[in-house]
């Protein structure tokens, strides 16, 4: 498309088919990335330029509706695109092109965490009169500085004070992550598990574990992949004295490569540092916690030895203030609303799942604000029921 006025603009690759708007939380958002050690063929196979994906920037805003995105474009479906790609859109898109050979654009305005408040627009929170006041009083920048200055000392300070507790930090000549300390006075506990659940009890801080593993000869030389599952919250692991990867936060599977010259025949050591602020801490169950190197795997699971590193009050976590009302939809959906669209798919529920009894009229509040606001009629809104959320329980209970 030659587009000639004050300048000349030349447009390129152009399609013209069914685009459609993927939102809601991190289930939404997680992109194929994440979940590539269970689609390599998938992904592999992915070359159409027939599925596009746009991601619109994480940004809010209280102050007024936005009517355009910073930043952002159209991606074509390839192996190395598709692994930013939204994974539920990815497949949903897919699926609809196989069905009808309709070019498919999919729009992923999602954000981690995020409740369903803070996608509705000032008109539709007046249903709420919580939510509405909450995002009146979030339009002060000046409120949401404080805010984040107090929140950025206070969890600095607990950082700061946590690593000066810490135990192994006392002694850096022979650092508990080292092979040759002698472990001789940790306990020992079963992995995955949860130390609240053990001994040691209900404790925030910092916890030390310890594995050692003997390695063949036919898996030395070579890359392998530890996968350590999940962990609450964050960890660092070691390898044989050597770092090999961190993560900050609970959700993200924990699969850390480790280059060919680490492992060696016979007895190395597995060493993670794991920091918990406020919840059980320890190793989530009914995922992979083992060592592979090829075909290869070697089980973690079982008896690890562990030592607490720092006891440390439980710490009050950051004000999400991206989550709060109105913020989301000034700037990740107002600036769509002149887009045509086919239709939305959501995936949300998590973080609303304590107010079970607001969300029957939250949710279709969402549901028609988005369709008064986009002026084209009943587009269809395609929903994720929650799956089982949250731990079973050996007893028939109430649930949200």
């Amino acid at each position: 498309m030659n587009i000639n006025a004050s300048n000349s603009i030349t447009i390129s690759d152009i399609m013209i088919g069914d685009v459609w708007v993927c939102s809601g939380q991190s289930n939404m958002e997680l992109n194929m990335q994440r979940v590539s050690p269970l689609y390599g063929a998938e992904i592999a196979a992915s070359e159409n330029p027939y599925i596009r994906h746009f991601e619109v920037p994480d940004k809010y805003n209280f102050s007024s509706p936005q009517k355009d995105l910073p930043s952002g474009q159209w991606k074509k479906a390839n192996p190395e695109n598709v692994l930013s790609f939204s994974a539920v859109s990815y497949f949903f898109g897919k699926e609809l092109y196989e069905r009808y050979k309709v070019p498919v654009g999919l729009i992923n305005s999602a954000l981690g965490g995020s409740p369903a408040e803070s996608w509705i627009s000032e008109e539709g929170l007046k249903e709420f009169p919580e939510h509405y006041n909450e995002a009146q009083r979030f339009k002060d920048s000046t409120l949401i500085q404080h805010i984040q200055n107090e929140d950025r000392t206070r969890i600095n300070k607990w950082y700061s004070q946590l690593r000066q507790n810490d135990q192994d930090y006392k002694n850096r000549e022979k650092p508990w992550y080292s092979p040759e300390y002698n472990p001789s006075d940790w306990s020992t506990m079963k992995i995955p598990g949860y130390w609240a659940n053990g001994s040691l009890g209900f404790v925030n801080g910092v916890v030390w574990f310890r594995k050692e593993i003997s390695i063949p000869a036919s898996m030395i030389g070579k890359p392998a992949r530890l996968n350590l599952g999940r962990i609450i919250d964050a960890d660092s692991t070691f390898v044989n004295g050597i770092f090999v990867g961190t993560t900050s936060y609970q959700y993200p599977p924990r699969r850390y490569d480790i280059p060919p010259t680490i492992l060696k025949e016979g007895k190395n050591i597995i060493v993670v540092r794991v920091i918990n602020s406020w919840s059980k801490g320890g190793f989530v169950e009914d995922k992979p916690y083992e060592l592979v190197v090829d075909n290869n795997i070697i089980d973690l699971k079982g008896d690890w030895q562990y030592k607490l590193g720092a006891k440390m009050e439980s710490l009050r976590g950051e004000t999400f203030i991206r989550w709060k009302p109105l913020g989301l939809y000034n700037a990740m959906i107002s600036p769509l609303l002149n887009y045509k669209i086919k239709g939305v798919i959501w995936y949300q529920g998590e973080s609303n799942a304590d107010r079970p009894i607001e969300y029957r009229k939250l949710f279709p509040t969402l549901i028609k604000d988005w369709r008064k606001n986009w002026k084209q009629g009943d587009f269809p809104f395609i929903f994720v029921q929650l799956h089982n959320f949250m731990e079973a329980k050996p007893q028939p209970s109430e649930s949200n």
